[in-house]
Parts: structure tokens; C-alpha cells; sequence
């Protein structure tokens, strides 16, 4: 995911919140946000957010919510709903699985800003780069994520957010199957034998 001008995301579009619609409207309008937030997590593919500018509300959410997120150093990320009457309740489930909950709390309470090395140090984003090289460094990630096997990414990423609700044995339980899965993937058994034989794999995806 990526933007053009100062503004990665603003969120919603405060106009379509007015008391002019009903509740039916804004229900739609929340529940169609969640339903894209928890999609990205059931892609299987990773999703980068390339973020240069400010990100806000559901805005913040979106990068809270995607896999992997890059930020210019103008970055900032806040969820100020508080400041106009209306509580960022659903990007503080995307914000309340990224950062510390201390941390998230205070974003949620304040509405105040996190700079984009704040961000990195608590979390929220993976990097942070100058911003003439967010490009570059986003596409580093893309392409390096794009040499491995498309079946095993999808495998591993939908492995990784069923796990990480559970308790840890139940987790190891769940991953300790997954990995005997992979091993019966084609992909799986191309990739150790490519390693055996010291050669460069051959992915079916």
C-alpha cells in the first residue's frame, strides 16, 4: 500500500459519519473497514505498507494491520479521533496488536502524534529509511520476499496469525503440524533438495 502527497491515510471521511446518515450507514461503513483489515491478514501474500507522510486513524490501522511497514522519516502515525468526540475503538485492535499496550493507550487517549522512529522503536513499523530511498528499500523487501516459494509464504503467514492468538503450547502444537506440512509441500521438498545438492531452487508455487 502506498500514497501520493503528504497524507498516507487520513481514515474515514468524517463527512460520511454525520448524524444526517443513520445507524445502518455507519455500521456499513465500519464494518466494511474491518472486513479490509482483517483480509490483509488472510492474503496469502505478504502486504507492505510504504508509508511517507502522516497516518492517521484508520489510517494508522491500515499499517497496524498490514504485514510489514516502511516508513520516510516524515512519518507520523495517530489516532486523534478522542480530540473530535469519536474514539479510534477499531484501530485500537490493529494498534493494540502491534505496539505495547501502554503505548497504544496513550496514542488512543491523547491523540497525540508517534514520529516515525517512535513508531519503529515500539513496533509499528518494520524501517525507517530517508525518504529519498523508501522506494529502493520497499522494493529490496519485495523483491527479496518474491525469491521464495509463493506456496510456502502463504503457508507460513497464515500459520503465523493463527498461532499467535494461542496460548504457547497450543501454538507449538499448531506449528510443530504446519512444519510436517510444509515438508510435504512440492516446494518443501524442492527447496531441502536444492540446499542438499548446493543449487539455487526451482519453485512450482
Amino acid at each position: 500500500f502506498a500514497a501520493e502527497g503528504p497524507v498516507f491515510s487520513s481514515g474515514h471521511d468524517l463527512k460520511e459519519l454525520s448524524s444526517e446518515d443513520d445507524v445502518k450507514h455507519h455500521s456499513q461503513v465500519f464494518e466494511l473497514c474491518a472486513e479490509v483489515m482483517t483480509l490483509i491478514q488472510k492474503l496469502p501474500v505478504p502486504v507492505i505498507a510504504k508509508v511517507n507522510g502522516l497516518a492517521t486513524a484508520a489510517g494508522c490501522q491500515l499499517v497496524a494491520s498490514c504485514d510489514i511497514a516502511v516508513a520516510s522519516e516524515k512519518s507520523q502515525f495517530a489516532t486523534p479521533g478522542v480530540n473530535i468526540g469519536l474514539f479510534c475503538s477499531t484501530p485500537g485492535v490493529a494498534l493494540g496488536r502491534s505496539l505495547p499496550r501502554k503505548v497504544a493507550l496513550e496514542m488512543l487517549f491523547t491523540g497525540e502524534p508517534l514520529s516515525a522512529h517512535e513508531a519503529l522503536m515500539h513496533g509499528l513499523v518494520s524501517k525507517v529509511v530517508p525518504e529519498d530511498k523508501l522506494e529502493e528499500e520497499t522494493m529490496k523487501i519485495s523483491q527479496k520476499i518474491c525469491e521464495s516459494s509463493k506456496s510456502v509464504l502463504a503457508l507460513g503467514k497464515a500459520t503465523f496469525y493463527r498461532q499467535i492468538t494461542q496460548d504457547l503450547d497450543t501454538a507449538y502444537k499448531i506449528t510443530t503440524k504446519v512444519m510436517v506440512d510444509n515438508l510435504t509441500l512440492r516446494d518443501g521438498q524442492e527447496g531441502i533438495e536444492a540446499f542438499v545438492q548446493k543449487r539455487k531452487p526451482v519453485w512450482s508455487h
